[in-house]
């Protein structure tokens, strides 16, 4: 038998979901970063980074070995065709890694993932929480965030699903278009359900 709660926690580009996955951890979960398991994946001559190139190019990787992220993440961002190729690659690695970090692990654990739903792994989640916010205020986030011109922020944004899709497809909504602390209160009322198997 289980002795964890899989919580899934995602949401939009510049919604302010690390804020609430950082606040999770203080809170005593256990969280299982999705962006940082990708980040492994891509070590210089992996399986991985090999399927990405011999989609995207060769020229995303550097001639040290290096991926080059911002010229992969153009690519990929540039249409939801590439966004779904360059997902089609990347979420089996990255879900049976999960299940390895999950092997032994208990109470709540928190699946921080902002594409959670395309790769399929909201199945496996006990709850899902997604922090949503309006348009105009992650673009900017965004920009500032990523060092990114409008045209590449806008591309990324559109790159992920509707807002609607978020509210209606997640168990707890966040919305994050105020200050810090509602948005960390918000995350503090989620969690207390969490822990209260409301959710």
């Amino acid at each position: 038998m289980r002795k964890y709660r899989l919580i899934g926690l995602t949401g939009q580009s510049g919604a302010g979901k690390s804020t609430v996955s950082k606040l999770f951890s203080k809170l005593g979960a256990k969280i299982i970063n999705a962006d940082e398991i990708v980040a492994n994946l891509y070590t210089p001559g992996s399986y991985c980074l090999k399927a990405v190139s011999a989609t995207f190019g060769d020229d995303i990787i550097n001639t040290d070995g290096i991926l080059n992220r911002k010229l992969l993440a153009e690519r990929a961002f540039s249409s939801k065709n590439n966004t779904a190729a360059l997902n089609a690659i990347v979420h089996p690695f990255v879900t049976a890694r999960l299940f390895e970090l999950l092997k032994g692990a208990y109470g709540v654990v928190v699946f921080d993932a902002p594409q959670l739903f395309e790769a399929g792994a909201d199945v496996i989640c006990d709850g899902i929480i997604a922090v949503v916010a309006d348009e105009k205020l992650r673009l900017n986030r965004i920009m500032q965030r990523d060092n990114l011109t409008e045209e590449q922020a806008v591309s990324r944004i559109k790159a992920q699903f509707s807002e609607d899709y978020f509210k209606t497809h997640a168990d707890i909504i966040i919305e994050n278009n105020s200050d810090e602390r509602n948005l960390l209160r918000q995350g503090e009322e989620a969690y207390t359900n969490i822990t209260n198997g409301v959710m």
